[in-house]
Formats: C-alpha cells, structure tokens, sequence
C-alpha cells in the first residue's frame, strides 16, 4: 500500500520529476548515436554523407523496433509474472527474448548483404550517395545482432529493477562514440567508414556491460534451456511488445516514403536530388530529439496516469493531463520559437555545404518543424489514452498524423515540388490536432463528470463479500463460459450443493482491495477490450496492474480451501493446484440468445451483438493471459452443455464431482 499511497498523495509535480526525467534522458541517449554521426559526418564529409546516413536510417529503426519489440514485452512480462508470483519460466521467456532478438538481426545482415546496393537504392540512395551508404551500412549490419540484443537487455534489466546500470551501459556506449568519430573520421581519416566504427564500437561495449548484468540478475538465472524455443512464452512476450514495434514501423515507413519522394522530385529541381535528402536527414534528427523529450514526459507519467485512474481519482487523472500537457507546450513552443528564429544555428551543427544546401535547409527546417507544438502534444494525448487503457482510441490516434503525413507526401509535391514534402508536415499536423482536440475534449467532460460524481473513499467491499469466506480443504472447481450459458448461475447452484463458497464479482472487489483500483475498472477488463484491440488494450500497463491484483487474490481463495470460482481466467491461475477442477459451459446460440434476452431484456439483435462481443473479448483475455486457446476442450476436465437446463447441468457437474473424490 505504500505505493498507492504514494502514487496518490504525492505532489504531482515531485511525481513527474521523478518519473519523467529519467524516462527523457533514456530516449536521449538512446538516440545519440545516429545523431552524433550526423554531426561529425556532416563537418567533416558534407551533406552527401549526411543523405548516406539518413538511408541506412530506416534499416536501423527497423532493427530498434524489433529489438523492442522483444525487449519491451520481456520487460512487461517479466513485471507481472513477478506480481503473479510466478518466477518459474521467467527465464524462458527472457532467454527467449534475448534469442529471438538475436536472430532478427542475423535476418537484416542477411537481407542487407544479399539484396546489397539494391536495397540502398530502393530507401533513396543516388548515384552520389551509394557508395557512401553502402560503406556505412554494410559495416552498421555486422553489427546489428548483438546491438539489438543490447537494447533489449536494456529493457530487461530495466524491469529487474536496475534502471540506472541500463541507462549506465547506453552512456558508455553513446560517450565512446562521440570520443570515436572525431577521432575515427578526422585523426585517423577513415570517413564516414570511421562513423560506423565508432558507432559498432559504442554499441559493442554497451553489449558486454549488459550481458555481465546477466551473471547477477535479481530475479531470474539464464541457463542453456533458457534458450529453447518457448513458443507459448514468446507469443505472451511479443503481445506485450505489440505497442513498441508499430511506433518504430511507422517511423520507418514516413522515413522510406520521404526518402524516395525527395529523390524523386528533387532531381527536377534546382537542387538536385541530395540536398534535399540530405537536409531531411537533418530535419528529422531535430525532430527527433524534440519528440522524444515530449514522449518521455508521456511515458514516465504513464504509471501515475494509470494507477489513479484505475483507482477511480478522476480528479487528480484531470489534474496530471493538465500539467502533461502544460509541459510539453512549453516544450513545444519552445523549439518552435527557436527553429522559426535561428535555423541556421541548428543546420550548421550539422555541417554547411555550400549556400544552395544552407538555403534549401533553412528554409525546409522552418516549415517542416513549423507546428512541431501541434506534433508533440498529439503524440503525448496518444500516450496519455494508453495509460488509462483506452487502447482502442490510443491506437489510431497515435499514428494518424502519420497517416496524414504520408498521404499529403504523396499529394502536395506534385503542386508545389520538393518543398510540397516538407510542407506536408504542418498541414498533416493541422489536421491531426483537430482530431487530437476533439477527442480529448470528450475524454476531459468524462472524466470531469466521473470527477464530480466521486465519492471518496469508496470501501472496495461496500457492494461484495467483507473477507474470504470460511473454507475447508477440498476441491476448487473453476467455470468457464460462454455468454449466455447461464453458466453463472449454474456454478453458485453447484457450491450449493457441494456446500463450499462461490466467488465471481467477490474476486474483483477483493482485487480492488488488494491492489487500491476500483472495482468497476477490475470488473472490465475482459468486457471492454476492443475488438480488433485486444493485445495492445491488455498490454496497457494499468490493465497489467489490474491482472496481477486479481491473480493475486484468486490464489488467496484457493489457498483458503474448497470453493467455486467463475471465470477471471482461474482455471489457468490455479493449473498447479493439485485438486483442481475445471469446467467449461457452452450452449448452442439460439439457447443463448433467449437466456441473454431473458436475463438483461435484450432485443434479438443486441443479444446477438453482446453475445458476439462479450465471447471475443473473453477469449482474447484469456489468450493474453495464458497463451493458449480460450474453450479448447483439452484445456478442461468436463466441458457440457447448458441447454438441457441449469438444474440439470449443476446435478451432472456435481455427480462428477462426486466420482472424481
């Protein structure tokens, strides 16, 4: 409880600080690489060698997301298989993890050194540049196993409790290659080649300084069999990592796009096809660094954000998206004052070459990063809708600027030229935020309703059972069913009969008290998963938080003796209890459809609908919980079916209960 009380009581803005700025200074560093090559490539190659890098740029992005895609689902997996108390296959999944990160870079050496120059050329390479790209990337590539493998350590150790040896280990890579170019490019003249040494290098030792955290891990020892293929574990891992790969894929694509399209219509202009190329390189390393100090005010605050809505505190969830969004307009307008007022500060810290370059530049800065404010508080209200679990509004709106964007990338150029690129990006901006605004809007008048309508204090037991009911040893029956099986109903006729206590909402509002969320939110989470949604809304940190409270608790109620639990994934919770029994309800849906008629005065078609939509949303909840197949009948003892009656099925369930004492 010291956390929720800590999370709820303490001053927002000591709250922030605390969370947020180590978050920022993670995304930094993390991007100091490619953004230091570009500094020392630009002074002292010139913009060729900046275009050069800015294409091998998407095969690295590529790389990150799939390293965190492993590395980040690692770490989620591994946070709440602490909280579940279930160490057990930690390391599989971890070992796993590690694995397959591995092999995603063996797959980019492969397809970089086979498919070759090709590839360089089909993400923007031009006769000016190819040379210079191929010499940077094909040494980036021998690299990009073991880097990947880095970054998703980094994440691994982060979530076993070590944030600051994870963010110790990417400072010394990132100071050995800025210490590296100069020396490398200028002192012992290797060029751009000597970039990408010194960025191996960096990421090299950062390697070795997170695989001898290996050795004393706090809560999960690798061995050989860590390492064999789990694919029940892996496929929980990636659910969770879903988030993280899609942010990067994105990225990849508008870089891609932007690549070709400047090549494209910059060769009919007067600048020629890398200038243009070469200043978006440099564009969007701003950008970059603007975007990931907004970013990592949204995401540190992610943990707060979710665990006070969860709770119900609506009026401190209104008061933290108040200063989220206060600081990152200072951010924003910041930058934007800055960029608009001394462009060519920003442009010569990456190399001037040549008056045509500077001019292009200059000029493109200004109108890409015009509306940089509108770009970083739509990215941050993104965020924000995750960490609530809103997954289903979070999703599309934090890539529909992207959609924007590329979209306008295609469609102005061929009125207004090259420029028409880059002027793509305020408009897509315009039009984001508009969308952005509304939908924000509507969240704001919710929860300011939700806010005035709050009691305080509201006990977690006031509509349920006050404590675990008394028990004695015996048998745990868990139900499983679909909607409309009155499969409710038919396991409270059971512990009747069998004279033992039965638990359905009683296991949220033991969870509520277990872990400081309300009850309504526990009572959800299986019901509001969206339908296309389901991974990314149960990846969302407060719905983790949610799950291992009521794992927690379901455990409790065993241990405390004989009873039926109906459902909350229980029957997979409790798989090494020795005397459990699970059973799973079904029944035709004609014969369900009626009894949700009967029961909640449905009409025809909405019990049609929520059957539907309730049976998805079971499922999807217990594939993210369990991996495996939601009413898979080898996953029960008894599967039967309803329709000859409740009575008559509780009587069948409890004679078999009988024959298996």
């Amino acid at each position: 409880m010291e956390k929720t009380n800590y999370l709820e009581t303490e001053k927002i803005g000591k709250l922030l600080a605390k969370f947020c700025i180590p978050c920022i200074a993670s995304l930094i560093i993390s991007c100091l690489y490619n953004i230091v090559d570009q500094i020392f490539v630009g002074n002292g190659i010139g913009y060729l060698g900046n275009a050069a890098t800015g294409v091998i740029f998407p095969i690295t992005v590529i790389g990150w997301g799939a390293s965190l895609f492993f590395g980040d689902g690692a770490a989620a997996h591994l946070s709440v298989a602490l909280g579940r108390n279930e160490t057990k296959k930690i390391h599989q999944s971890v070992g796993n993890s590690i694995l397959f990160s591995f092999l995603a870079g063996v797959l980019i050496i492969l397809i970089g050194y086979f498919w070759g120059d090709g590839l360089l050329r089909l993400i923007g390479a031009t006769d000016s540049t190819l040379t210079l790209a191929h010499d940077y990337g094909f040494i980036i590539y021998a690299m990009m196993p073991l880097a990947m493998v880095q970054n998703t350590l980094a994440s691994i150790i982060r979530a076993d409790g070590s944030p600051q040896y994870a963010m110790g280990a990417m400072i010394v890579g990132a100071v050995i290659n800025i210490i590296g170019d100069p020396v490398a490019i200028f002192a012992l003249g290797l060029g751009i080649k000597g970039a990408a040494y010194a960025t191996i290098l960096g990421q090299f030792i950062s390697f070795l300084i997170c695989a001898v955290y290996l050795t004393r891990s706090k809560t999960f020892k690798l061995s050989l069999k860590s390492f064999a293929v789990d694919f029940k574990q892996l496929r929980q891992v990636m659910a969770l990592g879903t988030s993280s790969l899609l942010t990067q894929l994105s990225i990849v694509v508008i870089t891609v796009v932007n690549n070709i399209l400047l090549v494209k219509y910059g060769a009919v202009s007067s600048y020629g096809a890398d200038i243009p190329l070469a200043a978006f390189v440099v564009i969007m390393k701003l950008f970059q660094i603007v975007l990931n100090i907004a970013i990592g005010i949204a995401a540190g605050a992610q943990p707060i954000v979710g665990y006070n809505y969860g709770a119900r505190n609506f009026k401190r969830v209104r008061e933290l998206l108040k200063q989220i969004l206060k600081w990152t307009a200072i951010v924003g307008i910041v930058s934007m004052v800055l960029f608009e007022a001394v462009p060519t500060l920003f442009i010569r810290l990456f190399g001037s070459d040549g008056d045509l370059y500077m001019e292009f530049a200059t000029k493109c800065l200004r109108i890409y990063l015009l509306l940089i404010l509108f770009t970083c508080l739509q990215k941050v209200c993104a965020i924000f809708m995750q960490s609530i679990g809103h997954a289903q509004t979070a999703a599309p709106l934090a890539i529909v600027r992207d959609v924007f964007l590329v979209i306008l990338s295609l469609i102005v150029p061929v009125f207004f030229g090259v420029t028409g690129i880059f002027w793509a990006a305020p408009v897509a901006d315009i039009l984001a935020m508009l969308i952005t605004v509304a939908v924000m809007v509507k969240l704001w008048k919710q929860l300011s309703v939700q806010a005035d309508s709050q009691i305080e204090n509201i006990p977690a037991f006031e509509e349920a059972l006050q404590h675990i009911q008394p028990s004695h040893p015996g048998i745990i029956v868990t139900i499983s069913r679909e909607h409309g099986s009155a499969g409710k109903r038919i396991g409270q006729q059971l512990a009747q009969k069998l004279s033992i206590p039965c638990y359905y909402k009683e296991v949220t509002a033991l969870a509520a008290q277990e872990s400081g969320l309300a009850t309504e939110f526990i009572s959800d989470i299986n019901k509001n998963s969206p339908e296309r949604l389901h991974e990314l809304y149960l990846s969302t940190n407060i719905i983790q938080q949610a799950v291992v409270a009521q794992d927690r608790i379901i455990k409790k109620i065993a241990d405390n003796g004989s009873c039926v639990i109906i459902g909350r994934a229980a029957d997979y919770i409790l798989r090494e209890y020795p005397n459990i029994v699970r059973i799973f309800i079904r029944a035709p849906k004609d014969y369900r459809k009626n009894k949700v008629m009967e029961m909640y005065g449905d009409s025809p078609e909405d019990a049609e609908k929520n059957i539907a939509h309730s049976d998805t949303a079971r499922s999807a909840y217990y594939k993210s919980i369990t991996g495996m197949t939601w009413a898979e009948s080898t996953n029960y003892e008894l599967c039967i079916d309803s329709s000859i009656g409740e009575n008559e099925t509780a009587e069948i369930i409890y004679n078999y209960l009988l024959m298996k004492k």
